[in-house]
């Protein structure tokens, strides 16, 4: 996977150069210094407004942790945190998506989630992520069929929701079954050897069974990740706006949500490499957008990505290296911790045979 991934990556980096090449440099990059500084952090900007829905998403869907918790007072902001955790991660470095939700889901169990809580909630936030994509996508579609009724992308996108409606239903029956089947065989093949991966899966799927008995949580959860996808779609309309294409904000949304597709395709391969530029310039074209224009929004975007993403992932090291000093610090005496001095050995005075003995008896 290791080698497939740095393959992958190496191919997507050769095909983006390609295409801008063969557009022009020196065009594409004359676009992408047009928006000036005020208008690239306009769009650093729109990138924390959609992290705050996102956060807020993973939040509503984990359950409370109980009024006696320390972290409960400033949960939303830790899975605000690791949200932008797991998506700077899987933008900025050499991941795939994967990746980007085991980094984000350790990072707010470094300010007090225990890990079933952030295993759980991660695998469920990203269903419900799933779940507000099929619907952000439908949107786009329709929007594409009333662009272009005889568009050939229709029926494979059709069909492409139709089987992602039923793969997520699968997905959730799984989340909230599996522990119990996971625990049945490792108890059947391994006997007393997983004692502890039985632990841990019973804790994980209680977990599980938490956050699905509030499907209100769930629904808002949903709603939430909806809202974050249609702010990408307006942040990407801005980009245009930006770039002087007066396109609709319709029109911007579909293409969103038409890329949306086309990265999920491409899921191994690191930060979309290549894939986002191709798709960017295919799908700008159905809506008469410039190739050029399409590969500096798609340019604008991994900029503002990097911006947002290299500070977050510093922070987040700084953190675990501070964590690990911590635990590798050597404790101090008991002494010390009691503010006593250290008492001396015993000094002996005179030779050794004029020290009294034992008592007799």
């Amino acid at each position: 996977m290791k080698r497939l991934s740095v393959a992958l990556a190496l191919g997507g980096l050769a095909l983006g150069t390609i295409l801008i090449g063969w557009f022009g440099f020196g065009r594409v990059f004359d676009e992408v210094l047009s928006i000036g500084w005020g208008g690239f952090w306009l769009l650093v900007a729109c990138q924390m407004l959609i992290f705050l829905a996102l956060g807020l998403a993973w939040d509503t869907i984990a359950p409370d942790l109980g009024s006696a918790s320390r972290s409960q007072i400033r949960r939303p902001w830790v899975f605000l945190w690791g949200r932008m955790v797991r998506d700077s991660a899987a933008n900025c470095l050499p991941l795939t998506q994967m990746g980007g939700f085991v980094l984000g889901a350790r990072a707010v169990t470094l300010h007090g989630i225990g890990w079933p809580l952030a295993t759980a909630s991660t695998i469920v936030d990203v269903t419900a992520e799933t779940l507000a994509q099929v619907a952000f996508v439908a949107m786009a579609l329709f929007i594409l069929l009333a662009h272009e009724p005889e568009s050939s992308l229709a029926p494979p996108l059709s069909a492409g929701l139709g089987l992602s409606v039923a793969a997520m239903a699968a997905f959730i029956w799984l989340q909230q079954g599996a522990g119990v089947i996971f625990t049945k065989l490792s108890r059947r093949i391994a006997g007393h050897w997983l004692l502890d991966a039985e632990s841990r899966l019973t804790q994980l799927q209680h977990e599980f069974h938490t956050i699905y008995s509030r499907p209100g949580r769930l629904a808002l959860g949903s709603a939430l990740h909806l809202l974050g996808w249609l702010l990408t779609g307006l942040s990407s309309w801005i980009t245009y706006q930006l770039l002087g294409i007066d396109i609709e904000p319709l029109d911007a949304l579909a293409i969103e949500g038409l890329l949306s597709v086309v990265l999920a395709i491409a899921v191994l391969v690191p930060a979309y490499a290549g894939v986002q530029e191709a798709a960017y310039a295919g799908l700008g074209a159905i809506f008469g957008v410039p190739p050029e224009i399409s590969l500096s929004v798609s340019l604008l975007r991994r900029g503002r990505d990097l911006a947002v993403g290299i500070p977050i992932l510093l922070i987040w090291q700084m953190i675990e290296a501070r964590r690990l000093r911590a635990h590798t610090r050597p404790e101090p005496l008991r002494g010390a911790q009691a503010g006593l001095r250290p008492s001396r050995p015993t000094e002996s005075i005179g030779p050794p045979h004029h020290q009294p003995g034992p008592p007799r008896q």
